[in-house]
């Protein structure tokens, strides 16, 4: 069987299955990807190269699908450069929020298609208009957001199957799409994100932290509001200020992922800082930008609470890691989270705009520790359970797609 994944950033959330087909001897392995792609052993990586396109002309509506009618067309080029190898994909797994799943019908009518289908646009219960400090763009801000979904849409129409990685991500979806969409977590590496008693955590000073101090952690991959940091940085004050001893450790580099770009000249990060630098003791918050993997690991290891906020989004994988390594995490009581917290089970939930409430969990949980290390066991007795890599989601992600190269055969 001949497998291809198109993915924007191969591997993305295909990088645990793609190595698992990659060592099957009956599978070759293939991968569309644009030049940020890494490779994997066993993968036939075809980069293809994005030019400026100049999409000034077209309809502000029209310009996000001009610009994926752009990397489609790469897509076909470099899908052109693999049949020169003789390569024709009987499945193909690809993520349709770039574009590059416009030509994959057109050329391989008999093929299996199965996206990725991580998140679809909406005005209502999603990130867009959740948070009243950033207000929504009016109507020409509506329509264009709808519109980000045309190519999702077209995709949607000519799969075969999809995965998304939770129930409420599934949920974002045409309910007319829903039943081709099963649900599957791309899974945990549960045997190196794990407790340790015994890491340590040194900062970019040199500081070195343990399980035996106090630390609170926050991590995101770009500090901005999707995420919380807003809410974060507003409720320090109050845990310093309750908490001497405390370390605050913020992990994230300071780029826009999601969301609105901050004012000009400014990031998020300095923006939030500025607002409450009066009132805070800078010694003791530690901003790491992004981190190696296992750097990052020992930051959950050490911690002492955990944040994690976010509007209603795609979950982030950070949550399960830290659950994964045994944190206590004050999570918001948004639709993803709720999914996997139970407030008082395997984490604690807060109202995601309520400052007061989260900074007094988490001075809370710095305060009796004990009290909370049920919660920590149950934290990762959950991800054991419903999100572990090798015994959970890459046997039921193989599963899925034997099915799928099963009904093609039929």
């Amino acid at each position: 069987m001949n497998v291809l994944f198109v993915h924007n950033n191969f591997p993305g959330q295909y990088r645990h299955i793609a190595r698992a087909l990659a060592h099957n001897p009956r599978v070759r392995v293939a991968a569309i990807g644009s030049s940020t792609s890494r490779a994997i052993d066993g993968v036939d990586l075809v980069k293809y190269s994005m030019s400026n396109a100049e999409v000034s002309s077209a309809h502000p509506f029209a310009r996000r699908f001009d610009m994926e009618c752009y990397r489609g067309e790469q897509v076909l080029y470099a899908l052109s450069s693999l049949a020169a190898t003789g390569f024709v994909p009987d499945l193909i797994m690809a993520h349709p929020g770039w574009g590059e799943t416009l030509p994959l019908r057109t050329l391989y009518p008999d093929a299996r298609i199965l996206l990725y289908c991580e998140f679809f646009y909406g005005m209502y219960g999603r990130d867009v208009g959740f948070d009243t400090e950033f207000p929504e763009t009016g109507a020409d801000g509506h329509v264009g957001l709808h519109l980000k979904n045309a190519s999702t849409l077209l995709a949607l129409a000519d799969c075969d199957a999809g995965i998304s990685a939770t129930a409420w991500q599934r949920s974002t979806f045409p309910e007319l799409y829903q039943s081709k969409i099963s649900v599957c977590h791309e899974g945990i590496d549960i045997d190196i994100a794990k407790p340790n008693p015994d890491a340590v955590f040194r900062l970019p000073s040199g500081q070195e932290l343990r399980r035996s101090d106090e630390v609170v952690t926050f991590a995101a991959r770009n500090l901005e509001p999707l995420r919380g940091y807003h809410v974060f940085m507003r409720a320090l004050p109050h845990i310093m200020a309750k908490r001497s001893q405390a370390q605050f450790v913020v992990i994230g580099g300071d780029e826009v992922s999601y969301g609105a770009p901050p004012p000009e000249g400014m990031t998020w990060k300095s923006a939030f800082f500025d607002e409450v630098a009066g009132r805070i003791d800078h010694q003791r918050i530690h901003f790491t930008g992004r981190l190696p993997y296992l750097d990052y690991l020992s930051a959950l290891q050490v911690s002492s609470a955990h944040v994690y906020l976010t509007y209603p989004f795609v979950l982030s994988w950070s949550l399960l890691e830290a659950l994964s390594s045994g944190c206590l995490v004050v999570g918001s009581d948004t639709a993803p989270v709720c999914e996997v917290l139970t407030n008082n089970e395997n984490g604690l939930l807060v109202p995601f705009f309520d400052i007061q409430q989260l900074a007094e969990r988490v001075v809370e949980v710095l305060a009796y520790p004990r009290r909370f290390n049920p919660l920590r066991s149950q934290a990762r007795q959950t991800i054991v359970d419903r999100y572990d890599l090798a015994r959970v989601c890459l046997p039921k992600m193989t599963a899925f797609i034997q099915g799928q190269a099963q009904a093609m055969a039929a």
